[in-house]
């Protein structure tokens, strides 16, 4: 059951990434030069790693890796939501 909620919000996590990543916004410019190849997408490789390393450590036994990827999930969408909108 872990792995399918974690998976989802993978899906989650990787919608809010590429939203904030086409909203153009004036942090994009200012990340580190290790996330500009690409044009940025590169950070969508890194996502993925996490993601496939929560999934690796849930399929091991770890619950506490759900409750990570949870939280970080939260995170995530939340300043995904706050730069979108232009709040930030």
């Amino acid at each position: 059951m872990g792995l399918v909620i974690v998976f989802f919000l993978g899906v989650l996590n990787f919608a809010a990434h590429k939203a904030v990543l086409e909203s153009g916004h004036r942090l994009l410019s200012q990340a580190p030069w290790f996330f500009q190849p690409l044009g940025g997408r590169f950070s969508l490789v890194v996502e993925f790693v996490l993601l496939l390393g929560a999934m690796i450590a849930i399929a091991g036994g770890s619950a506490a890796w759900s409750w990570i990827y949870i939280l970080y999930s939260a995170l995530n969408v939340a300043s995904a939501w706050l730069i979108s909108s232009g709040r930030v």
